[in-house]
């Protein structure tokens, strides 16, 4: 058998590293050390090592590239020479400075449209949060500083310290049991929500909610959800970008008109019934029946419970779901309760859409991430979740306070809506008639971001803004109104 000819599967060791995509075979005979400075000089010019990135240590390059480590470290000497590197003892070698020939990167390109064109695009909240400002007063976040740290770190080490080596593997699509249970705990003491672990489905957030449904509802035939008017503009575009049509279902001070809803004919509807977003209206108690005949008729409620834990000056009010769980699809999530960038939240679905659902979620992603899906279910089992939403309130409840003082010494005319519960207020000019995107575009150029009702509205209303407090201090909240008092009279 001739030996000579190259193995197409030879199992040699390779002579390079996947630091760089570095390849010995590429130096010159006898150029080891040239060659590699070069390389690395080349990767710090081009930007794939930035300043502060550490380089492997000499003896694993070394062993990798299949060379003597005097080659690694002669490389490195002539680097640190060079003033690119630096040698930090056990930190290692790190990039200092690039050569001054490098190419600058590009500056990011601005996000079309901007944050307040005449129609809001899809890209319209990514281009506010990104816009830079002083202050913001955007609705739907919390207090971020009081994120509960320690209370997270302690329940993490708990969480590690009992974990299996087979709990690192894949997990159920439907979300970790521990969490489900406590899920189900939670909601059954705070929203009067009876249900079983097996009917929660964890999700990333309301969004990802909204999506899967959106999938499934269109795989049953259904082709529109109605919605609030004014209702979230965020909702709608998730709706929408699944391919469904949302006919506006007018809002008024005892919450959606459910006869209108009734005659428009939609076979499903949004709704947040606890407090209504954006005007902060509870679904009164007439409506709540009349919107439970209506779905005893085969209508099919979506209720999305958003920020229902946070309320000051009212009692609380059950949930949907827990009057007809069969015709009720209850979605919730932590971003109220402790930070949007948790990325968690949970689907109670009626059983005619529960198992397309988690079929859905499987196809999705295989499942939230497990571990901190294990530290929430911690929190919330452990009573500290609890201890921080009473610890937020207080805080919350303040900045609301701050916020209505602010409005009415800076802006005395302006009608202040929703403020017993949640973490934002809306206000209304009534009788002025300028574009409210105008007054929030004025607003943002003194460094204050807010959001125009008119983004959350289908039919003709008078300009308002729709302004969060829950993220911001009270002396920002004040100088944010002040702003925006400015930014109003110049529009005159």
């Amino acid at each position: 058998m001739n030996r000579s000819k190259k193995d197409p599967f030879d199992r040699s060791i390779p002579h390079g590293a996947d630091f760089l995509q570095l390849d010995t075979r590429d130096a010159p005979p006898g150029g080891l050390a040239d060659w590699l400075s070069r390389r690395l000089r080349t990767a710090i010019s081009d930007g794939r090592l930035p300043v502060g990135s550490r380089l492997p240590a000499t003896r694993v390059l070394a062993a990798e590239l299949r060379v003597s480590r005097g080659v690694v470290t002669e490389a490195y000497r002539r680097l640190v020479e060079d003033g690119h590197a630096a040698g930090r003892g056990r930190g290692g070698t790190v990039v200092v400075a690039a050569p001054a020939t490098a190419p600058q990167r590009a500056a990011a390109a601005p996000v079309s449209g901007g944050p307040f064109a005449a129609v809001p695009g899809a890209d319209a909240f990514d281009a506010l949060r990104a816009a830079p400002a002083r202050v913001d007063l955007t609705p739907g976040v919390p207090d971020l500083a009081a994120f509960p740290r320690a209370a997270w770190l302690r329940a993490e080490r708990g969480v590690l310290a009992e974990l299996s080596a087979a709990d690192f593997g894949y997990g159920d699509p439907r979300g970790a049991l521990p969490l489900r249970r406590a899920v189900a705990d939670w909601l059954a003491r705070f929203r009067g929500i009876r249900a079983d672990p097996g009917e929660v489905l964890v999700v990333a957030g309301v969004a990802q909610a909204l999506g899967l449904l959106a999938e499934v509802l269109r795989a049953d035939g259904v082709d529109r959800v109605a919605v609030e008017d004014p209702g979230s503009l965020g909702a709608r575009q998730h709706l929408h970008a699944r391919g469904l049509a949302t006919p506006p279902v007018p809002v008024d001070a005892d919450g959606v008109d459910v006869d209108a809803l009734r005659a428009e004919g939609a076979p499903a509807v949004l709704l947040t019934p606890a407090h209504q977003f954006p005007t902060g209206v509870v679904l009164g108690g007439e409506r709540r029946r009349a919107l439970m005949r209506w779905a005893a008729d085969g209508g099919l409620v979506i209720e999305d419970d958003y920020d229902a834990e946070h309320r000051y000056d009212r009692p609380p009010v059950p949930a949907l779901r827990s009057m007809l769980p069969e015709r009720v699809c209850y979605t919730g999530s932590v971003s109220k309760l402790l930070a949007p960038a948790m990325r968690v939240g949970w689907v109670l679905a009626p059983p005619m859409y529960r198992d397309a659902l988690v079929a859905a979620k499987r196809f999705a992603d295989l499942g939230n991430a497990v571990l901190p899906q294990l530290v929430l279910a911690r929190l919330l089992e452990s009573g500290a979740m609890e201890r921080h939403l009473r610890f937020v309130r207080r805080h919350h409840r303040r900045r609301r306070d701050a916020m209505i003082d602010a409005i009415r010494a800076h802006l005395p005319g302006a009608a202040v809506h929703g403020a017993a519960a949640g973490l934002h207020l809306t206000i209304t000019f009534d009788a002025d008639r300028f574009a409210d995107t105008d007054l929030a575009a004025a607003a943002l150029a003194r460094g204050v971001k807010v959001q125009p009702l008119s983004w959350h509205c289908r039919r003709p209303h008078p300009p308002g803004l729709v302004l969060g407090y829950g993220a911001s201090t009270p002396s920002d909240i004040g100088s944010g109104l002040a702003a925006v008092a400015a930014a109003r009279r110049s529009l005159r």
